[in-house]
């Protein structure tokens, strides 16, 4: 510990037991134990415990004093434990009797104090940090301890009731490590009397018909088998599952969840899951318990390695939930057979119903691909909009359960869409392109659930293979294509912004993938889309803006923009969306579509594209000199990005690469360089750059400071650039820089040289400056001697300029 700090402690603890100066800040308390366990951790207790007596006085005062607050009694008892954690240390305090005293019936457990939750709290959890080596068992087994925390158990505070179910928990695994030791699977007639004593209270809870204490047995057992995985868990297992069968015999089954849990927590336990009565009781309970309790069962086992039991768990839970929903399934289509209890019980409630669906078809991706589950996904999605045509009497109460159901929707929707990457019967692709179909063209869906069918019907059409032997689209897809289209057009002319704003993200995406295929673009300029995408430039919606400027930038991107031509004669002389994008990236209020436009201009500069690359230097300068003025940080940083790729480019480094790569970049030769610094001066790049250094934005400032780091990289010793190093230029832009870091940023450069450029790079410490902005926001101090003084001042012990905010 640090002698500042030992200096410190004394007044610290005088503070803590001293009634008439409460520390009213439990969060410094806790900031004051974490400290304590780091020192300890890293040295030993004893050693700081007797250079430090006041500690120990101050866990002596906890014992006599009657008026403390419960915080300090919490934090006292604690502290001892995180103390107490190594051996050596809880001899030395047993020698004082302090710990029998702290945790035994004369201390805090038996006064009034006990009444506070915090009190019971910080009990428990002390001695959950010193239960850590055979020594304190002596201490556990003795002063009525386990009866206290089996009586903690059923403690009012939750947060109470569960810690000690943990620390018991913790203890059997204690008492149970040295005993284990040699022997593959001891008896538990052998087993430790405290082990003994814990086991029997686990029996008698679970035998207990209050289904509360069955849970809270249930839910200490799944902490201990969570955590340890020694031999004798089997033993113990053995003797608590047939309790734990019975418990799935009784009606209703008492604590679902928290069975639930201890059964997966056993599965995974190495030690227990090669046992087949295991896997019988996993049988049982997946056989009694609802479908709905059953569904976290089955899909922890369906994600279990090696699980036998996963078709098994396939065929009774997922089969019964899905079966009749299926294509051609019996009991609903042209099925006869009548349907089971469950399935009854379900009908009977559209909750219950309804959540149990959402709640298989998240799962069953696991399972993917299935042509049953394909059918069964088309079938739901037909039902919840009464296109289904049901022969039975449970397909028709479950088409008046889902009619409309926008949560089956969207979820059979995501459901559909994972299946895409999987093989289906031709009839069934067409079925599921269909019913996606009927979804974007139907008045009655909800904006997420149109989102839902755009995403799914991007990632179908994504998957589908080409026609053999052709490089372009197949002709039933094209078709299916102008149908699409046809809908897309009267979504953007939704007066739903999502729906707009839904149909643009569509559009992007599909033209992303398929905007070079000449099928896509006779179709889609046969259409009204890009003339719509770009009427949704001037939506009066943010978001819908900056979605059109992105779409508009594909669709220049591949040429494929509107035309001042008729939709029909695609050969029209077409418009140029420049001016609108830069238009938009002047005078647009919000800032998402400026930062739409920044991207789109960045990957189109990436990219060539062609209007760009025809005067490529008058694009960035133009660009560089709106973005530089913008007062959205992530328009500026993204501005910086485009003079990066500009710079890369420039100085002929594969746009592809990585310039913030850890390998230093190849240098560039002096001729070229010296050409590359004239362009970067002529589009006032620098200008740009140097005054980003100093933007109030750290992601700004980062980077500009890596932009021109690896400028001086690719420059080396720049041996055949004359450098100005001591002229007038230099000392005018240093001082305007100087002037920048103070805040005074109205003077610009003006027209800067190459050589005065570099001559400033070498000057300025840019390595220096990328580690200060690296560091976090809060990278002030925060040492334990501040936390000591701010708890002082706190109660008036030090004057307030003696803290530190920590």
């Amino acid at each position: 510990m640090d002698p500042e700090c030992s200096q410190l402690l004394p007044a610290l603890c005088a503070v803590l037991v001293d009634p008439r100066q409460p520390v009213a800040d439990d969060t410094c308390l806790e900031k004051l134990l974490d400290w304590f366990k780091t020192v300890t951790e890293a040295g030993s207790s004893v050693l700081l415990l007797q250079e430090n007596p006041c500690l120990v006085e101050l866990l002596s005062r906890v014992l006599v004093s009657q008026d403390l607050s419960p915080g300090t009694l919490s934090f006292s008892l604690r502290l001892a434990g995180i103390f107490a954690a190594q051996e050596s240390c809880f001899q030395y305090l047993q020698q004082g009797e302090l710990l029998p005293g702290l945790f035994g019936e004369l201390g805090p457990r038996g006064g009034t104090a006990w009444t506070a939750p915090a009190v019971r709290s910080g009990w428990t959890q002390g001695l959950r940090s010193l239960a850590r080596h055979p020594s304190a068992l002596h201490v556990l087994a003795d002063h009525g301890i386990l009866d206290t925390i089996f009586s903690l158990q059923e403690d009012s505070s939750l947060f109470v009731a569960s810690a000690a179910g943990q620390l018991l928990a913790h203890i059997l695994g204690l008492s149970m490590q040295g005993h284990a030791q040699g022997h593959p699977g001891p008896q538990a007639c052998d087993w430790p009397a405290c082990a003994q004593r814990i086991v029997g209270h686990l029996e008698e809870a679970l035998r207990s018909p209050a289904t509360p204490r069955v849970a809270r047995a249930l839910n200490a057992l799944t902490t201990m088998f969570g955590h340890c995985h020694s031999p004798w868990t089997q033993v113990l297992w053995v003797r608590l599952s047939p309790l734990v069968a019975r418990l799935l015999e009784k009606d209703p089954i008492p604590a679902a969840h928290p069975l639930v849990d201890l059964l997966l927590s056993v599965a995974r336990s190495p030690v227990l899951s090669s046992d087949c009565g295991l896997w019988e009781t996993l049988a049982q309970a997946l056989s009694h318990l609802s479908p709905t309790q059953a569904g976290p069962l089955a899909l922890g086992i369906l994600k279990l390695q090696d699980c036998g039991l996963s078709l098994w768990t396939l065929d009774h839970h997922y089969g019964h939930t899905l079966g009749p929903w299926a294509v051609g399934g019996p009991g609903l289509l042209g099925g006869t057979t009548s349907a089971s209890v469950t399935v009854d019980a379900l009908l009977s409630s559209r909750p219950a119903c309804v959540a149990l669906l959402c709640q298989t078809l998240a799962h069953l991706e696991l399972l993917q691909p299935m042509a049953l589950l394909l059918g069964a996904a088309v079938t739901i999605l037909q039902l919840c909009r009464g296109s289904a045509a049901p022969a039975s009497d449970v397909g028709g109460r479950l088409c008046v359960l889902l009619a409309g159901c926008v949560r089956v929707q969207r979820a059979a929707l995501d459901f559909l869409g994972t299946l895409s990457q999987g093989t289906g019967p031709q009839e069934l692709v067409t079925q599921v392109l269909a019913v996606l179909l009927a979804y974007l063209e139907s008045p009655d869906s909800s904006p997420m659930v149109l989102k839902k069918a755009f995403q799914a019907t991007l990632r179908w059409l994504l998957s589908l293979p080409k026609a053999p032997g052709c490089c372009d689209l197949d002709p039933k897809l094209q078709l299916f294509l102008r149908e699409l289209l046809a809908v897309l057009q009267k979504r953007l002319c939704s007066p739903c912004w999502e729906v707009r704003d839904s149909g643009l993200e569509f559009l992007t995406q599909v033209t992303r993938h398929w905007g070079g295929q000449a099928g896509f673009q006779h179709v889609l300029l046969a259409s009204e889309v890009p003339a719509l995408a770009e009427q949704l430039l001037r939506d009066p919606e943010r978001y819908v803006r900056a979605s059109a400027v992105t779409a508009l930038g594909q669709l220049s991107g591949h040429g494929l923009h509107a035309t001042s031509a008729s939709p029909g004669h695609p050969g029209g002389q077409q418009r140029s969306p420049l001016q609108d994008l830069l238009h938009i990236l002047s005078t647009d209020s919000e800032g998402f579509p400026r930062r739409a436009v920044m991207q789109v201009f960045t990957e189109w500069l990436r990219d060539g594209h062609a209007e760009v690359a025809e005067d490529m230097e008058r694009f960035v300068a133009r660009v560089l000199q709106v973005a530089s003025r913008d007062l959205d940080w992530e328009v500026r940083a993204q501005g910086l990005e485009l003079a990066l790729v500009f710079l890369a480019q420039t100085l002929s480094q594969p746009s592809s690469s990585c310039p913030y790569a850890v390998a230093p970049p190849e240098v560039v030769p002096p001729s070229r360089l010296a050409q590359a610094l004239q362009a970067l001066c002529r589009v006032r790049l620098f200008e740009f750059a140097f005054r980003a250094l100093f933007d109030c934005d750290r992601p700004v400032a980062q980077k500009s400071c890596e932009l021109l780091l690896f400028l001086r990289a690719k420059a080396g010793p720049c041996d055949g650039l004359q450098e100005a190093g001591g002229s007038p230029d230099v000392a005018s832009v240093e001082a305007a820089l100087q002037r920048w870091r103070v805040g005074e940023q109205d003077q610009p450069l003006g027209d800067l040289e190459p050589g005065a450029v570099m001559a400033v790079l070498r000057s300025m410490d840019l390595d220096g400056l990328r580690g200060t902005l690296a560091e976090s926001s809060d990278h002030v101090e925060k040492s334990p001697q501040s936390l000591l003084q701010d708890v002082l001042a706190s109660v008036g012990v030090l004057g307030e300029n003696e803290a530190d905010c920590y």
